[in-house]
C-alpha cells in the first residue's frame, strides 16, 4: 500500500508542476513578458495610430511584417510628425500612402519622411499638382530612386501578416483623365479612399473625401464598405460623412484628426451631431492626443493619450 500511495503522490506533484509551467507562459504572453520580448501572440496584432500632428493627417499602421504611413501632416507641423514617429519607434517605412496633394497631407514628405527614413515605395492618387510641395516631393522621389504608384479603385495592397488595404477611390477613368493636366482638379474629391482589412476587423480610410466622392463609392460598393472604425473624412468637416456614406460604413467608432482651435472649426457641429445620433465612440487628436487601436483580427481596443472619449 505504501508503494501505491507513493506512486499517486508523485503523479499529483507532476501534474501540478505541469499546470504551473503552462500558467506561467500564459501570463507572460498576456502581459507581453517582463523582459520586453515580443511573444508569438503579440506579433499577430495589427496596430493603427492616428498621430497627434495638429490639423493635418498622419496615420501609422504597423503589421507583423511592415510599417505603413498614410499621409504626413502639414508643412508647419513637421516637428510634431518627427517626434511622433520617433516616439512610435519607427525605423523604416515600407509603404507611404499619400491620399491627395494638399499640404496638410503631404507637408512632411520632404522634410521628415524622405529625409529621416528609408522608404520602400510610395503610393498616391496619381494626380499631378502645381504646388511647390508636390513638385519637390516628385523631384526627391526621382533622386532617391523610390518607386511611385498611382492607386485607383479596385487596387489591393498587401501590408503583410494577413493585412490588406482595398482601394475604393479614385476612379480609374477620373485618374486617366486628370493625370494629363494640372488644371480643374478637386484634390479632396480625388482622395485615396480604402479599407484596411485584418481577419474580421476593418477600418475605413477616407483622406479628405467629401460627399461628391462618397456618393459614387456607396453606389459601387454598398454593403462592402461596412467597417468597425471610420477615419473621419476631411477632419470632421460638414462637407464629408454624408448620411448615405455613414449608413454604408456603419461604424462603431470614429477617429478625427484635427488641430486644437483650428481656423476651420473642425470637426463641424453638423458632423458631430451625425456621429452622436449613431451613438459612435468619438476620438479626436485635439482632445485625446495620439489614438492607438490594436486588433488581433477579431476584437479591437482603442486607447488614447489623454482626455475623455465622447
Amino acid at each position: 500500500m505504501k508503494g501505491k500511495w507513493k506512486f499517486l503522490l508523485v503523479m499529483v506533484l507532476s501534474v501540478c508542476l505541469l499546470l504551473t509551467g503552462c500558467g506561467g507562459k500564459t501570463t507572460d504572453q498576456a502581459s507581453g513578458g517582463q523582459n520586453g520580448s515580443m511573444t508569438a501572440e503579440a506579433v499577430k496584432n495589427l496596430t493603427v495610430k492616428m498621430l497627434n500632428v495638429g490639423q493635418g493627417d498622419a496615420i501609422l499602421i504597423e503589421t507583423p511584417e511592415q510599417t505603413v504611413l498614410i499621409d504626413t501632416s502639414d508643412l508647419d507641423e513637421q516637428e510634431k510628425l518627427r517626434n511622433e514617429l520617433k516616439k512610435a519607434g519607427v525605423k523604416r517605412i515600407d509603404k507611404l500612402i499619400l491620399t491627395h496633394p494638399h499640404a496638410d497631407h503631404i507637408g512632411g514628405v520632404e522634410g521628415v519622411v524622405l529625409q529621416d527614413y528609408e522608404v520602400g515605395e510610395v503610393f498616391d492618387n496619381g494626380m499631378p499638382s502645381k504646388s511647390k510641395v508636390y513638385t519637390r516631393y516628385m523631384k526627391l522621389l526621382k533622386q532617391k530612386n523610390i518607386k511611385r504608384h498611382g492607386l485607383v479603385a479596385g487596387d489591393e495592397l498587401d501590408f503583410g501578416g494577413g493585412v490588406k488595404f482595398k482601394v475604393y477611390a479614385p476612379d480609374k477613368a477620373a485618374v486617366d483623365k486628370g493625370s494629363k493636366t494640372t488644371e480643374h482638379h478637386d484634390p479632396n474629391n480625388e482622395s485615396v479612399v480604402g479599407r484596411l482589412i485584418f481577419g474580421n476587423f476593418s477600418m475605413m480610410f477616407t483622406g479628405d473625401a467629401e460627399k461628391v466622392e462618397e456618393e459614387p463609392i456607396v453606389k459601387a460598393y454598398g454593403n462592402e464598405l461596412k467597417s468597425a472604425v471610420l477615419k473621419a473624412g476631411h477632419h470632421g468637416s460638414k462637407t464629408s460623412s454624408s448620411a448615405e456614406f455613414l449608413r454604408a460604413v456603419n461604424p462603431e467608432a470614429v477617429m478625427i484628426s484635427c488641430g486644437a482651435g483650428n481656423d476651420y472649426g473642425h470637426p463641424h457641429a453638423q458632423t458631430m451631431k451625425k456621429y452622436h445620433s449613431m451613438k459612435l465612440k468619438i476620438y479626436e487628436t485635439d482632445k485625446n492626443g495620439t489614438i492607438t487601436l490594436t486588433t488581433d483580427g477579431k476584437g479591437y481596443n482603442i486607447v488614447t493619450e489623454m482626455g475623455d472619449v465622447q
